[in-house]
């Protein structure tokens, strides 16, 4: 940053204000000061204003320049408002005091007889003041204009045969609009002629910016052969608004060609500005400067500036706000004005992004109501209003700066970018998922975090494929197994069962940390050969659930508790006896007893002790209560209670009354529920059972309104009838059962005591087929519970037909 002086650095309006108030008694304060702030708009152009006229205020008076042409704008701007004590500004070269003037280099400011300087006329060949020019950009006095056949009409026969869709008016009005003074309107025509394929693509050649302006007039006119530029580099159709190499770029493209390292925080980013030694500071940098902080007129701290009042500027925690009712939403609360609608409304409403209700685009929330919003255009159809974004040109916004959207796609450019800036074709998947996302404000609050940037860059810039394999080498984090479920949800990388994987690796962890060869041995051949291979069959095509991992884990774990037990009494499993393992029984310490009883069978039956035994318990019926008041009492709080979430009262449901386990409720998926006019059924196992009301009203609005947390790579058809938080997973089983736990659910106990009713009732094969449990699982209950199949067959053959 430039040096200023602190005086300049608090208040750079306020000094102006001051020192023309000493030189002016005909404007008052207030009107010098919206003066000051509409002439120079930018933070950095008030200073340079301030800083000027404190070092030399006698400008006011004398109007003369070197001085920034800032200083004159500022003279043109107060005479032009009724100013007479400040002087008109002066040409550098004639010394009078004219209305307007032109800048040049150096600080010099002037009028435009002694600006423009005399050239020899192409047409009479005397030494004459420059008028015009001709095509070849020869200059012309004001007796010898260019006579050369008409550029327009010639502009207009091009451009119809090029497209014959297009009408001579329709390329006049695109015209007009292009380029408003007439030597522009014949410079854009010869630019025209001279390269007609700058309208079907060559448009990155186009020598000024006005011929882009009037394709992008052609093409909203309805042409099909002219068609919009794409960027020279990226080739993708976007604003060119810039020039790099004598070619046509999107701000992109520029912005990774100009990418410099910030002297501060390293970034390789465009620079915002540079510093008082001339080193590049990333946006980032620059708006936390202590430079750039201002004196909140609120609290007195130097902050950032969140707005401008009339008193001053204001921080964001002193900008502001009234409680009052929201003109969206209508809840009561913390509000501002709005600068599009002059109504109130809440920060919830001005960080929702959502669908608009009359173009369906997803934007900002600028207007309308809670149930029907609207975004900034159709709030607001008036262009004139709005600022654009300057790189897509799209983004109906207040300001000008880039917007949201295209900032994120810079932000992720950078990212995966690597050394070269260019975005690898086996990350354009994500790539893709990160830029697209519905809320670019969440996406880019999580790519702030140092641990989810470091991990990006560190993706780009490995030049092998991204693979599973390439990323378990990275160190395990909660960032990476998000971003991995993100890859595998936009089709960067296969699907795989993470738990598993997991579950793998721990049990590999867990072998070799034996010391004992045979231990290690041992304790392989139970965990992987037993224990993996029997879940690997069972699972089949299924991921792996959170209680089969665990129960697993347990086993293992119970194995290497009691080898370490034997080790620490200077035994080993092949020397055990029964009286050791009664004294490990006897132990109050051990632990994971049932397991270990496994763990010791398993070990009798491959060998590798003798003589031992382990008694085990049939199963006989739940240890549990059997509460049927407290289930049906759960049951009508979860269907009448509006106050609890339509999720958890779903759930809970389908566990109190269907019998269902938690690992089952999380894999329901959209398409296990079937809706018709009538009715609403679920498939748990092979036959749908019908819903009643009003559990079906509850479903019907679970598949209309389920959402889950999951911002990014989410795809727009998520199956699942609870989504989760991690892309293209559901919420976990762990996660029900916690939030269950929550509202007073208890999982074990609740869906025994259904099962135990539903097995008094119901047949065995019944309830295998409609529950989803296994056949011996249906018919232990049954005999648990004392059911009998003749009074269910009883009962059916008493049942009426519907039709009689």
């Amino acid at each position: 940053m430039n040096g200023y002086a602190e005086e300049v650095l608090a208040d750079p309006v306020g000094m102006v204000v001051r020192l023309v108030g000493n030189v002016e008694r005909h404007l008052d304060a207030d009107r010098v000061r919206e003066i000051v702030c509409t002439v120079m708009r930018e933070r950095a152009g008030r200073r340079r204003l301030a800083q000027a006229l404190h070092n030399d205020p006698s400008l006011l008076r004398t109007g003369r320049p070197p001085a920034p042409f800032c200083v004159a704008r500022l003279l043109m701007a107060l005479r032009e408002a009724g100013a007479q004590d400040i002087a008109l500004p002066r040409c550098g070269e004639c010394g009078r005091g004219r209305p307007y003037v032109g800048s040049r280099t150096g600080g010099r400011w002037g009028c435009s007889p002694c600006f423009d300087k005399p050239a020899v006329c192409a047409g009479c060949r005397q030494q004459r003041r420059v008028v015009s020019r001709d095509r070849n950009g020869d200059p012309r006095c004001a007796k010898c204009p260019d006579t050369n056949g008409d550029p327009l009409a010639e502009l207009t026969r091009l451009v119809t045969a090029v497209d014959p869709l297009l009408t001579a008016d329709t390329v006049r009005s695109a015209l007009e609009r292009a380029t408003v003074r007439t030597a522009g309107r014949r410079r854009l025509a010869w630019a025209v002629i001279a390269q007609p394929d700058l309208l079907t693509g060559a448009g990155y050649d186009a020598p000024t910016p006005a011929v882009l302006r009037f394709i992008s007039e052609l093409v909203q006119a309805g042409a099909t052969t002219v068609v919009n530029p794409a960027c020279f580099r990226c080739q993708e159709v976007k604003a060119l608004s810039k020039l790099l190499d004598g070619k046509r770029v999107c701000r992109n493209c520029f912005a990774r060609n100009s990418a410099v390292p910030c002297i501060r925080c390293g970034a390789i980013r465009e620079p915002a500005a540079r510093d008082a030694e001339g080193h590049p500071l990333c946006p980032n940098c620059l708006v936390s400067d202590p430079v750039n902080l201002e004196e909140c007129c609120g609290c007195g701290r130097r902050q950032k500036v969140a707005v401008r009042l009339p008193d001053g500027p204001r921080c964001a925690n002193c900008r502001p706000r009234t409680a009052t009712q929201c003109g969206i939403c209508g809840r009561t609360a913390a509000c501002e004005i709005s600068r599009v609608t002059d109504e109130p409304w809440c920060n919830r409403c001005q960080l929702r992004w959502t669908p608009c209700s009359s173009c369906g685009t997803v934007d900002h929330v600028r207007g309308g109501s809670w149930d029907a919003p609207l975004c900034a255009k159709c709030t607001n159809p008036d262009p004139d209003f709005w600022g654009r974004c300057p790189v897509c040109r799209t983004t109906w916004q207040l300001s000008t700066r880039p917007c949201q959207r295209c900032t994120l796609d810079q932000l992720v450019r950078d990212l995966l970018g690597g050394n070269t800036g260019t975005v690898r074709q086996d990350l354009v998947p994500l790539y893709e998922a990160l830029s697209g996302a519905e809320r670019p404000t969440s996406t880019m609050f999580w790519l702030s975090g140092s641990k989810v940037s470091i991990l990006l860059q560190q993706i780009g810039c490995d030049e092998r494929p991204v693979t599973h394999e390439t990323l378990d080498e990275l160190p395990a984090s909660k960032v990476l197994a998000h971003l991995r479920s993100v890859m595998v949800a936009t089709g960067a990388l296969p699907a795989r069962d993470e738990r598993l994987v997991a579950l793998e690796g721990w049990i590999t962890a867990a072998v070799h940390a034996r010391a004992d060869p045979t231990e290690r041995r041992i304790l392989h051949g139970y965990a992987s050969w037993h224990h993996l291979r029997r879940l690997r069959r069972r699972l089949g095509n299924e991921h792996t659930t959170h209680l089969q991992a665990l129960n697993v884990r347990c086993h293992v774990t119970a194995a290497a508790n009691f080898l370490d037990w034997l080790a620490g009494n200077g035994l080993t499993l092949s020397d055990c006896t029964q009286p050791d393992l009664e004294r490990w029984t006897s132990d109050a310490d051990a632990s994971y007893r049932d397991e270990t009883g496994h763990f010791v069978r398993w070990s009798v039956q491959h060998h590798h002790a003798r003589g031992l035994t382990y008694g085990t318990t049939r199963w006989t019926g739940p240890l549990s209560t059997i509460d049927s008041e407290k289930r049906w009492s759960d049951a009508r709080r979860l269907l009448h209670d509006d106050a609890l979430p339509t999720p958890d009262r779903v759930a809970g449901l389908l566990l109190v009354l269907y019998a269902q386990k938690i690992a089952t409720i999380s894999q329901l998926t959209v398409d296990d529920v079937h809706l018709d006019n009538d009715t609403v059924a679920i498939t748990f196992g092979t036959s749908p059972v019908v819903l009643p009301e009003p559990l079906a009203a509850l479903v019907r609005e679970l598949v209309a309104t389920r959402r889950g947390k999951a911002k990014i790579g989410t795809p727009e058809d998520v199956p699942w009838l609870f989504p989760g938080g991690r892309p293209g997973h559901p919420l976990g089983d762990d996660r029900i059962g916690q939030r269950l736990h929550k509202i007073g659910i208890r999982p074990r106990q609740d869906r025994s005591t259904a099962l135990f009713t539903l097995a008094a009732e119901l047949p065995a094969a019944i309830l295998a087929r409609v529950l989803g449990v296994h056949i011996q699982v249906a018919v232990q209950w049954q005999k648990a519970s004392a059911g009998d199949w003749a009074s269910y067959a009883a009962d059916v053959s008493r049942r009426v037909p519907e039709n009689q």
